[in-house]
């Protein structure tokens, strides 16, 4: 039974002139509360989270010393294979891009596009190192930045390498940029430049579900979702490229450079014995007078990147003014680097590194007496609150359920979720019934805490610090978990499993194939080689880590903004 409400017992016992009054009274000073609330700027509970103050003890030094030799050769590389990308397709491709075909080269156009240059690339080696050749960056820029003061997704092809022609992997890293778009809701702009698709490879481009016209089914999703899309045609739009400008809800073109046709004057030449100029048979002013397939007529590239600014100052988003920067660590992020494991044995409390990115070293640990070798717990980044989940030894079957409760109190609280990722290398031996036991139920622990972190509905970032080996990777929010981003340390090891221990699933008269195997997964398990493959989102440098957190939770944070989201529509219909 309901029972009655005060304000009704007043109804029935006193004057209606005294009710009134109190009535008038009460919402009065109600409205004056909901409008001296709104009126003062929302802020986030203050928090007084312990200090993480751990500095290097003499006892660590040899440790740390190794993995700093170990991170200034990983740097080294980085720096080697940074050099290479950002060549492109060399010399003479880059002197033809820029002196006969009058064009920008990619990374010029993004200085016109974006507000600065402090962007987030993604995945700039891939493409490195694959069976078909390098191609550097996968033929293409793809990264986050912002357009007047909005995070948008940039898609631009590289047309300096092999002309723009898309590659199996240049398609998978497409797709993976609309992937991240869809899953932050983000702008996404196309700065299209590209020939087409690699004949000699269709069969890895054109037929599969997430292969080549995955592109557009994700155009057409993105659209129905109010996920802004522009596409700037800088160059060529040819045969199946042509349908991204087309499918996008507003499109730019540049005059005399930028062409739009399923096939080119050689084909009409081929097919039909006309010559026909490509301005002629797909150029800017037929599809800006005559198709209608473009809306903006750039005369020039510069206007080209205006246009799509004041395109994007139109998007239906309000933006709350910078919040302010969080407390720096106690300690440099430079001593990242030594922290940075050179493998399994030399790693170090990671709470040592948690200090090292957090707001103050700041950290509200959770269970810290249960489950040690996984360390979880509450604190912010830049004024982002956080739940961290990081590696600190094997995950056993008390610090899976600790993981697995952990998980699901962020997701109750929607709070993101950061994991530190340095699983164990090697494999569980069952070698007596009491191991077999414990392995058993640590095998339900897991289990717990796979669906754990697979059902949180909460934003997941990864970062792999050491090592993403066998099954304790998919705890800790590895690929196939699907982060909204997860990176590499330069010193990351990823396979199933490790160098060295490797050869103890091997019989024992194996030396031989024990030699290949380590020389292989050496080789294959370095971080460049995974970058290469598109199994992560970059590799990122242990000092940058905190700046990289900071720009990843922005981004993520920003779709709460967008203010036409609730409202049903259809796809936008062409003319």
């Amino acid at each position: 039974m309901v029972p009655a409400q005060p304000e009704l017992y007043v109804v029935l016992s006193s004057s209606s002139g005294c009710f009134w009054c109190r009535f008038i009274e009460q919402n009065w000073k109600c409205s004056f509360r909901c409008a001296s609330s709104a009126a003062r700027k929302r802020t986030s509970l203050r928090s007084a989270f312990p200090v993480l103050d751990l500095p290097l003890q003499p006892i660590q030094r040899h440790v740390y010393e190794a993995n700093l030799r170990n991170s200034y050769a990983c740097l080294k590389k980085h720096s080697e294979l940074s050099e290479k990308v950002r060549k492109g397709g060399g010399e003479n491709a880059v002197a033809r891009h820029t002196q006969r075909n009058k064009k920008l080269l990619v990374r010029d156009r993004l200085c016109l596009l974006l507000d600065d240059q402090d962007f987030l690339e993604l995945s700039p080696f891939a493409g490195l190192g694959l069976p078909y050749g390098d191609i550097p960056s996968a033929g293409c820029l793809t990264g986050i930045g912002r357009i007047n003061g909005l995070w948008c997704v940039f898609i631009a092809n590289d047309a300096t390498v092999k002309g723009g022609t898309a590659y199996p992997i240049t398609v998978k890293k497409q797709l993976r940029a609309q992937q991240i778009a869809i899953q932050n809701r983000l702008p996404c702009v196309y700065l299209v430049d590209s020939g087409g698709a690699f004949l000699p490879l269709q069969s890895e481009i054109f037929p599969d579900k997430n292969q080549g016209g995955r592109t557009f089914y994700n155009e057409a999703i993105m659209s129905a979702l109010k996920i802004p899309q522009v596409a700037v045609v800088c160059g060529s739009c040819t045969a199946g490229g042509a349908y991204v400008p087309t499918m996008a809800e507003e499109a730019v073109m540049v005059h005399r450079i930028g062409t739009i046709f399923l096939g080119g004057p050689p084909l009409v030449k081929a097919a039909t014995g006309e010559e026909v100029s490509p301005e002629q048979l797909g150029g800017a002013t037929l599809h800006a007078e005559v198709s209608g397939c473009v809306d903006h007529f750039a005369s020039e590239e510069k206007e080209a990147y205006d246009y799509t600014r004041n395109i994007i100052s139109t998007l239906n988003f309000e933006l709350p003014e910078e919040d302010e920067e969080g407390e720096e660590p106690l300690h440099p992020s430079e001593e990242l680097l030594g922290l940075a494991p050179q493998s399994y044995c030399y790693s170090l409390d990671v709470k040592m590194v948690v200090s090292r990115l957090v707001d103050g070293s700041r950290f509200q640990e959770f269970k810290a007496r249960y489950g040690d070798t996984l360390v979880t717990g509450f604190a912010k980044v830049h004024g982002h609150l956080l739940g961290i989940v990081a590696s600190n030894g094997e995950l056993s079957y008390q610090a899976a359920l600790k993981g697995s409760h952990f998980v699901q109190l962020c997701d109750q609280r929607d709070i993101p979720l950061l994991f530190l990722q340095n699983t164990v290398p090697t494999p569980t031996p069952t070698l007596t019934a009491s191991q077999a036991e414990l392995n058993s139920n640590r095998l339900k622990a897991h289990g717990s805490m796979m669906s754990a972190v697979a059902c949180a509905a909460v934003p997941k970032v990864t970062v792999v610090i050491g090592g993403c080996h066998g099954a304790e990777s998919y705890m800790m929010c590895g690929r196939s978990f699907d982060p909204n981003f997860l990176f590499l340390w330069p010193n990351a090891r990823v396979s199933l499993m490790a160098p060295g221990p490797a050869g103890s699933v091997l019989p024992p008269d194996a030396d031989v194939e024990d030699q290949k195997l380590n020389r292989r997964l050496k080789e294959e398990s370095s971080a460049f080689f995974s970058s290469g493959r598109l199994w992560d989102d970059g590799v990122i440098l242990p000092q940058d880590t905190r700046k990289v957190l900071k720009v990843s939770l922005d981004i993520i944070k920003q779709q709460q903004y967008q203010k036409s989201t609730k409202k049903l529509q259809t796809t936008l219909l062409r003319m």
